[in-house]
């Protein structure tokens, strides 16, 4: 059974270009302690989600209106059903845009095979040396670098992004992510919140400052297209 946690039901920013409606999957197989979701990482006995149906029947209800439907998370691709999902989505008109962090490479290389995605939204923590220290999991993340390559290689519009904070990030790690997605056509640099982190103890961690986050972008502009920030 699908795990949705969550419906926007309207969003003006999360599809670029277009009016969407935002789904939220639960579950994610990272636990990144400054992630902003956490009622969406983890997943406690007992807990209610939202049907596949009653989210069909949203969308049927909004065609004409919306034109755009998000998949986020949690992280989307460790739901075996999600194809099903999407397929009966695309089968309404909708466009579908899926933010992933990366970790499933062989499932994205899937969905896009079918044509059940039209825009692709992929978090980068970090270079993949600290992506263990970020994520909390074990693993030698080859699997990023592969679903990296999925996305410059294909033809479909698409993002990087990064949530950044001092704690992680600094001008020699953003040269690392940099070399990672070289050519890459847009990036974005998140700037950190320190509240409503899955690990409390984030909320002493500090942001970077405008001027900081314009040192990382001109960074990052040596090696990607186009790299903006999000606050």
């Amino acid at each position: 059974m699908l795990k949705i946690g969550g419906l926007q039901k309207i969003t003006l920013i999360d599809y670029p270009g277009h009016l969407a409606a935002t789904i939220f999957l639960a579950g994610c197989n990272f636990h990144c302690g400054f992630c902003h979701n956490p009622g969406l990482v983890e997943i406690k006995p007992g807990r209610e989600f939202i049907s596949a149906q009653e989210i069909l029947d949203y969308l049927c209800k909004r065609k004409g209106i919306l034109e755009a439907v998000c998949i986020s998370g949690g992280e989307p691709l460790i739901q075996p059903d999600l194809k099903d999902f999407l397929a009966q989505i695309k089968s309404l008109g909708y466009l579908i845009k899926l933010d992933t962090n990366g970790f499933n490479p062989a499932f994205l290389k899937e969905l896009l095979a079918q044509n059940l995605i039209d825009y692709i939204a992929m978090d980068i923590k970090a270079s993949l040396a600290k992506y263990g220290e970020i994520t909390n999991v074990k693993s030698d993340f080859k699997n990023i670098e592969e679903s990296i390559k999925i996305i410059l290689a294909g033809n479909l519009p698409y993002e990087f992004r990064t949530t950044v904070l001092p704690k992680f990030h600094d001008p020699k790690e953003m040269a690392k992510i940099g070399q990672m997605i070289t050519g890459a056509k847009n990036y974005y640099l998140q700037n950190f919140r320190n509240f409503k982190t899955l690990d409390p103890s984030f909320a002493q961690e500090q942001a970077f400052t405008e001027a900081e986050l314009q040192k990382l972008r001109e960074i990052a502009l040596k090696y990607v297209k186009n790299c903006e920030i999000r606050n």
